[in-house]
């Protein structure tokens, strides 16, 4: 079913049985933003926006780079050789001529790229249609957590981790840190070594938003580990952090030194004059 949303002056049709059928409901509040000379059609229905990013998916694939890709990600999933800024070439229409007119509808489509992918770069997809603007008040909302956490343990990489966990529980954290924060102490200490990363990691990009108690929390709750994916993270977040707090974070690695391993020190100082 499509809706067709009139945000022009909108004239009712006369009462008869050849009039169409328009249906004017209130826009997701991104949408709002749009210039009102617009007619957009929005979707109710996510399998067309599902089957229409699929198919522009294996239009724009490249076997040539298809093995290298998957060689290089370490993926028993194949792919199909579509990188991403071709990826996001090939999925603009699809993303714009869909758009979704409820959270459920949203959700709905996502789990479905991801869960029945037959390729990795459908799950790419996923969190593409989770990123995009115009859903920015369903992805940000505390209630797309369980989501989140799902795409989280069932993609148990660094490359579906990281940008779930900076790009998506990261903008919840920042919008509702009071609802958030407690579940991403939480996963610091989780037996899923990629909540784990995702309660160090999340806060990447936040800025001046950033909670430096959370991070202290996050990576102490991690520090004697010995995963490689957590030293990792833990040096990313505080080497980040250091752009905004040097001091902070020299300090930081000199208190806890003999805790963190050599890797999270590394990383962490790597933009750091240290005079040594």
């Amino acid at each position: 079913m499509i809706v067709v949303l009139l945000w022009a002056p909108y004239h009712p049709q006369p009462d008869n049985d050849h009039s169409p059928a328009v249906i004017v409901q209130p826009l997701p509040p991104d949408l709002a933003r749009w210039p009102t000379s617009k007619v957009v059609a929005v979707s109710r229905d996510d399998g067309r926006l599902v089957a229409d990013i699929r198919a522009a998916l294996r239009a724009a694939a490249d076997p040539i780079k298809a093995g290298p890709m998957q060689a290089y990600m370490k993926s028993e999933m194949p792919f199909l050789g579509v990188q991403k800024p071709t990826r996001a070439r090939a999925l603009r229409p699809a993303l714009q001529a869909n758009l979704l007119g409820c959270r459920t509808d949203w959700e709905a489509a996502i789990r479905e790229l991801w869960d029945d992918a037959a390729y990795r770069e459908e799950r790419y997809a996923a969190t593409d249609v989770a990123q995009a603007r115009a859903y920015t008040e369903w992805s940000r909302d505390p209630a797309s957590l369980p989501l989140y956490d799902h795409l989280i343990v069932t993609g148990a990489w660094w490359d579906h981790v990281d940008d779930i966990a900076i790009r998506l529980v990261g903008r919840v954290l920042r919008h509702d840190p009071v609802a958030t924060a407690p579940l991403i102490r939480a996963w610091s200490r989780d037996s899923d070594r990629w909540r784990r990363r995702t309660s160090v990691i999340c806060q990447i990009g936040s800025g001046e938003e950033i909670d430096v108690e959370l991070l202290r929390e996050c990576v102490l709750a991690n520090i004697d580990d010995p995963d490689f994916f957590l030293r990792k993270g833990i040096g990313w977040a505080l080497r980040q952090h250091a752009k905004l707090d040097p001091a902070w974070v020299r300090t930081f690695v000199s208190i806890h030194h003999d805790q963190l391993s050599p890797l999270s020190r590394r990383e962490a100082l790597k933009n750091i004059f240290t005079g040594a």
